[in-house]
């Protein structure tokens, strides 16, 4: 219970900043909309930087930072070992991320985070290579790589060499937004763990194909439904494993407050992080394994000078 009231403090003390402080609107330091008219980019397929789980094609503006706050609480359904007891999961936290995300140009950003989960530190690199436009350019590509490191104690000898310690993830992520209302993305995936996990049905790979979707509808000017899924593609995970793995399905609500964006979500994911969460999703929703979750996003323009 005490997470949970200090989760809380945490969000108001962000919806109080935005009246503190005479930042500007978010999507102003984000990317603003184009003109339909013109073969200008499109802007704003989704409004930030992650849906549920997974990266959408959003960037950071150049010269800005993006502070971001992720929780993940504990299990909902009782056969999960959630229930009324700990509140439908809200006295746990699965995972728990602060992040920095920095636009170096409108086309390139570089980030940083950590989670509870595995006390993974995470580095990544983000860049566009293609951008929609309203008229010649019918989708939006953007590559992402992702490095991550588990500095937690080698209690059961996993850690014998430290290279065990890393694993790595590449994306490609195409999208289109389709009218004013609806954005669609594709995110091919691969992971790679320098550890595998052996058990008495056989050993885990090193490499793991996924395939990512993330969609936003728009309902209001400030607020969306958004969700994603990610099919895993990996034999010994699906069928061999004595380790019941799942494919990590989300879905939530975003609200833009003017200062920054919020998102309350429902996973059985319990890492926010793709190292984590597509390597280590074993709660199952029909046994009540979702998980609710926030995060809160809040942008700060660094360009002191006011020039570009």
């Amino acid at each position: 219970m005490k997470q949970l009231i200090s989760a809380l403090a945490l969000a108001l003390l962000f919806a109080f900043s935005s009246h503190l402080s005479a930042q500007e609107d978010l999507m102003s330091m984000l990317e603003d909309e184009a003109d339909a008219n013109d073969d200008s980019r499109v802007y704003a397929t989704f409004k930030t930087m992650k849906a549920v789980n997974f990266h959408t094609i959003e960037m950071v503006k150049k010269k800005s930072l993006d502070f971001r706050v992720t929780h993940r609480f504990g299990n909902m359904g009782s056969a999960s070992g959630g229930g009324v007891h700990n509140i439908w999961g809200l006295d746990n936290s699965d995972d728990i991320r602060i992040s920095f995300d920095y636009g170096i140009t409108e086309d390139l950003q570089v980030g940083f985070g950590r989670s509870k989960r595995n006390e993974l530190i995470d580095a990544n690199i983000k860049y566009r290579i293609l951008a929609q436009s309203a008229q010649k350019t019918p989708i939006s590509l953007v590559l992402l790589a992702n490095f991550g490191i588990t500095p937690k104690r080698d209690l059961n000898g996993f850690y014998s060499k430290s290279s065990s310690r890393l694993n790595y993830v590449h994306q490609l992520i195409i999208a289109r937004k389709f009218g004013e209302r609806f954005s669609l993305e594709l995110i091919p995936t691969h992971v790679y763990q320098n550890l595998r996990i052996k058990d008495n049905s056989g050993i885990d790979q090193h490499s793991i194909l996924a395939l990512g979707v993330a969609a936003r509808l728009k309902l209001t000017q400030r607020v969306a439904l958004i969700a994603d899924y990610a099919y895993i593609a990996s034999d010994y995970r699906r069928s061999h494993s004595s380790i019941t793995y799942q494919d990590p399905l989300g879905v939530g609500v975003e609200i833009e407050t003017g200062g920054h964006v919020f998102h309350l979500t429902v996973t059985n994911a319990s890492g926010i992080v793709e190292n984590n969460f597509l390597l280590n999703t074993t709660d199952d929703w029909t046994q009540g394994g979702m998980k609710l979750g926030f995060n809160i996003s809040r942008v700060f323009n660094l360009n002191f000078n006011g020039k570009e």
